[in-house]
């Protein structure tokens, strides 16, 4: 397992505004407890908790990838680490949507 550090420096911090998560003008999320993890010199992503999106418009694929950091439909717009390494337990129970398959709007 690698580990955050210097040379891939991983922060999570809670983001203070409003998050909106938009699928063809359909708010699929909605939340003000996001979490944004910034991850070496990759773009920053928001984590929603479970709780603030609407499951009953998510429908769980077979699609499986590995981190080794830990209608219409959109296929695969969302991932999540149901269990990941002790150094991100913070995003457990949180979801990540692919800012290309959905709009993802901060509200102030």
């Amino acid at each position: 397992m690698k580990l955050p550090g210097p040379d891939h420096p991983i922060t999570i911090t809670a983001n203070p505004k409003r998050l909106r998560v938009l699928a063809d003008g359909v708010v699929i999320a909605d939340t003000t407890h996001a979490l944004t993890l910034k991850e070496g010199k990759y773009p920053a992503v928001q984590y929603v908790p479970r709780q603030d999106a609407n499951m009953d418009l998510l429908k769980r694929t077979d699609r499986v990838t590995h981190c080794p950091y830990n209608g219409k439909t959109l296929e695969n717009a969302i991932w999540t680490y149901e269990t990941p390494f002790p150094a991100m337990a913070e995003i457990s129970g949180h979801l990540a949507f692919y800012p290309d398959r959905v709009k993802i709007e901060e509200v102030a």
